[in-house]
């Protein structure tokens, strides 16, 4: 905090007053421009819920409006919720799996990208980075785009030491957060790369105490409107209404925006800048703080994921705006339908002016038993003859439920009943199926993307911040935990290569009929056609059996243990040579490292010294 308030305080009172005034109207002009945006989003919101009797006006409101007549239908049967759900389920299966690839074959370059990839998969365990991913598709369906940010907290990890104020100084750590589109304010909206923008404003709303407890500055109250929930009863039909729920504006509470401008890297700020600004106070100016694009430059904190990419346009499109003409349609069809069976089921009644009491008729109707009095000679009442329910609505009906289809990429297989698709053959609901996931490549690439962006920001964010050596902890897929030391040299550079396994289409009966075809056809048998204990183990965890997956691969765990020995050999570290070692591995390991170019074959201590350790291995042959 001292650091931050020493650089506002080398500035002087104009220059303070003038930037703050410049900030905000940069932020002001940002969201006048971006209204319309924000009201289809809002709108967008509203369906998704089954606030669905409602419009953006001219003014760029949001609008419920009412029944034309008392009499009228204003049910909503929301396809758009289903949908969308649908999609977020299929979305959640297709995780990518982050690899780590070594720039070249060296042994330690391979060291440092098994390194790497240890460091990812234990971030991602601690910040559930899957439940993230989650979020992020859940705000880029609905808005049709969603952020990432990716920092650095110095007061995250364990405590390494205190100040002269016997506060603890921590190691710090990686933060990952969500950011809804409503918090990101880009300079030009046609630019469509983030890192192409000239600055990005992220805005936020937080209570005045929170604001001071992160900057340690007092700032004033401000009127500021964030959206909730509230409930309406604007459906429901004739003689009944129904309550749902809306997205409307409310005043925050002793709360402020706290405006962070990131200024992109310029020949007069060769660093960029970072402004942040709150109420009518400076909380921070300086320059970006994180080392975190292709070779060594600063950049923005952000990842940028889209639902449906546009051209020419920093954002997104939803599904759902695409659907709500749809829903409209299919809500009306369905309410006139039903208006027709009341018709049908109530009747309407003809009857001679001045026949009857039309005030009791009106009140009562024509209940079971009800005695009829109508003046003689005049016409006794009578129902009017109504026809049979059209086919057009039937057809109308199925043809909206097709256009669901088609727009979103979600088949009604999904959610109609089992008796819809009971003639359709296997092979022909799998290829539905494929044809529905080919629906959602694009929108898996840009999940991919955008993790495999987050996954690089990890790793340079520990390579510019990580001191000392660190230990992690890492779980596997079978429960086990491993503990491993690392630093940041053991890190890759800016060559990384961070590739992803797509699942979209590789469900787990899929994968498990193929490995049990390659099986069968004896892929994984060697020439006798016997299977090592070391594949039998593999084989047994990619079928995700889960009573052999804590299976121990000796293998492995010896061949691990040998690469850690070649390091620590390196090192000048005395290493003990076990009877529990499998020896024939470590062996195989360290010759394969000494004829590697990372080894120096000049270097005759060294040289010596790996040799003699080889020996003691081989040493347990004779025994």
């Amino acid at each position: 905090m001292k650091k931050e308030h020493q650089k506002i305080e080398k500035y002087n009172n104009q220059f303070i007053e003038d930037i703050v005034k410049e900030v905000k109207q940069d932020f002001a002009n940002r969201q006048n421009k971006r209204k319309a945006l924000e009201r289809q989003w809002q709108l967008n919101m509203n369906f998704l819920m089954g606030n669905q009797y409602c419009s953006i006006s001219d003014k760029l409101e949001i609008e419920d409006y009412a029944k034309q007549y008392f009499w009228q239908e204003r049910e909503v049967y929301n396809h758009i919720s289903t949908i969308v759900e649908s999609r977020l389920s299929k979305l959640a299966k297709i995780m990518p799996n982050l690899k780590v690839y070594p720039a070249t074959n060296e042994e330690k370059d391979i060291t440092c990208a098994k390194t790497s990839k240890s460091i990812i998969d234990s971030v991602s365990h601690n910040l559930n980075l899957e439940k993230l991913v989650r979020q992020a598709n859940m705000w880029s369906e609905v808005c049709g785009t969603s952020f990432y940010k990716i920092a650095w907290n110095s007061q995250k990890g364990k405590i390494v030491g205190y100040d002269e104020d016997s506060k603890p100084i921590y190691e710090g750590d990686v933060e990952i957060a969500v950011c809804p589109p409503y918090e990101i304010y880009p300079a030009v909206s046609s630019i469509e790369n983030l890192d192409d923008q000239p600055s990005i404003i992220h805005a936020k709303v937080l209570t005045i105490d929170e604001i001071e407890k992160i900057w340690g500055v007092k700032v004033d109250e401000e009127d500021v409107n964030v959206f909730t929930l509230s409930a309406s009863s604007t459906i429901g039909g004739l003689g009944y209404t129904a309550s749902i729920q809306k997205m409307i504006g409310e005043k925050a509470e002793k709360s402020a925006v706290v405006i962070e401008r990131y200024e992109a890297p310029t020949q007069d700020l060769p660093n960029g800048r970072v402004t942040i600004v709150a109420g009518d106070k400076l909380l921070y100016i300086g320059e970006l703080p994180y080392v975190n694009r292709v070779g060594k430059n600063k950049g923005y904190p952000f990842v940028k994921q889209c639902s449906l990419l546009l051209p020419a346009s920093f954002w997104g499109a939803s599904v759902i705006e695409r659907m709500i003409p749809v829903q409209r349609a299919y809500n009306a069809v369905k309410n006139r339908k039903h208006e027709f069976l009341n018709r049908l089921s109530l009747g309407v009644l003809a009857v001679e002016d001045g026949s009857v009491d039309t005030e009791n008729l009106e009140q009562e109707g024509l209940a079971p038993g009800k005695i009829l009095v109508y003046r003689e000679g005049s016409k006794m009442p009578e129902f009017l003859t109504s026809e049979e329910i059209p086919d057009a609505f039937d057809k109308e009906e199925l043809n909206l439920l097709n256009e669901f289809t088609s727009i979103s990429g979600v088949n009604t297989v999904n959610y109609d009943t089992m008796s819809s698709f009971a003639t359709i053959s296997g092979t022909a609901l799998e290829l539905l199926s494929d044809m529905e996931n080919d629906k959602l490549i694009a929108l898996v690439g840009e999940i991919n993307n955008a993790v495999i962006n987050i996954g690089k920001q990890i790793l340079m964010l520990y390579k510019q911040f990580a001191t000392g050596k660190r230990l992690s902890k890492l779980i596997g897929k079978n429960g086990e935990v491993e503990t491993f030391y690392w630093s940041k040299f053991d890190i890759v550079g800016d060559d990384i290569v961070i590739d992803t396994e797509k699942e979209l289409h590789n469900s787990v009966a899929k994968k498990q009929d193929m490995i049990l075809t390659l099986l069968d056809k004896g892929v994984f048998q060697d020439e006798n056609g016997n299977l090592t204990e070391s594949k039998k183990s593999k084989i047994l965890q990619m079928l995700d059996f889960g009573g052999w997956e804590n299976v121990v691969d000796l293998h492995d765990i010896n061949k691990s243990r040998a690469g850690r020995e070649n390091v620590d050999l390196l090192n000048d570290i005395e290493i003990e040579v076990l009877e529990i070692d499998s020896h024939d591995v470590h062996v195989n390991e360290h010759t394969a490292f000494m004829l590697s170019n990372n080894f120096d074959l000049s270097n005759k201590k060294l040289k010596d010294k790996m040799l003699e350790h080889i020996k003691k291995h081989k040493s347990f042959y004779k025994n």
